[in-house]
């Protein structure tokens, strides 16, 4: 018994060994590229969770949907539901069954409040400080992008935004969103890093040869981020995870100065 239990002890840390690794070799690929394009995600992604603002968002959605079809909120938020799921986006499902414009849709759902959202400054002289072109990129609208990214400080920092109906109202994280906004902006895969709070629309990054991160959040709104708290290992397209966006950009910054001032002494 003692044996087997000395055998797990050795492979668990063996197991944790190589994680490590795997992540300070992750990092060492990022510190030798030069100008790498950032691309951060929007909603849980670049603000704290916390501030909730889905919750709003998904409750507009729903109104949307009972007013569309003439349906009470509890049917229509199985309709909802019941779309998202299958479509990959509320949107996507209605435009799929029903006559409808996408861009009132996406006006009535993302009229919310966002005074709740803070400054943030310290991320703002973090994203500041990376080199390269940084973008927005969202299934959400350009103008709730931009009211978000306004109210925290941070607009100017960014080349620009890429939402829903630049992807052509395809979504992450299908295939296609990815490829629209790689070849509209010319973006080299290996030499760019995305953000997100769900996993799920990382792996098509990781397959393109992007670094990845995941932005972990204590929020439940979407089925993958149940995945995420089950999980008993990072999965391979999953190269870093973080609980502090901020803290993370503050990190690398420090380490790709440390990595400069060694190459060059």
């Amino acid at each position: 018994m003692h044996c087997i239990k000395h055998l797990k002890d050795l492979l668990s840390l063996i197991g944790g060994q190589h994680l490590r690794y795997q992540i300070l070799k992750n990092m060492n690929r990022l510190l030798n590229k030069t100008n790498l394009t950032w691309i951060f995600d929007l909603d849980n992604t670049l603000y704290p969770d916390e501030c909730n603002l889905f919750a709003q968002i998904d409750e507009r959605m729903g109104r949307f949907v009972a007013q569309l079809l003439d349906v009470d909120p509890i049917k229509a938020r199985r309709i909802q539901k019941d779309y998202y799921h299958r479509y990959g986006t509320t949107l996507n499902g209605l435009m799929a069954e029903h006559v409808l414009d996408p861009h009132y849709y996406l006006e009535f759902v993302h009229d919310i409040d966002h005074s709740i959202l803070p400054k943030l400054p310290e991320l703002r002289e973090a994203i500041h400080q990376l080199e390269g072109a940084k973008y927005i990129f969202t299934n959400g609208s350009r103008k709730h992008a931009e009211l978000v990214a306004e109210k925290l400080g941070i607009l100017d920092e960014f080349n620009d935004v890429f939402d829903i109906v630049d992807a052509q109202f395809i979504p992450k994280p299908k295939a296609t969103a990815y490829d629209i906004f790689v070849r509209r902006h010319g973006v080299n895969p290996p030499d760019a890093i995305m953000f997100e709070d769900l996993h799920i629309n990382l792996q098509v990054p990781y397959m393109l040869g992007m670094s990845t991160v995941l932005v972990k959040t204590s929020s439940m709104d979407h089925p993958g981020k149940r995945d995420q708290q089950a999980w008993t290992k990072k999965p391979d397209h999953v190269h870093f995870e973080t609980k502090n966006l901020t803290e993370f950009l503050t990190s690398f910054i420090s380490q790709k100065s440390s990595f400069i001032n060694v190459q060059n002494s």
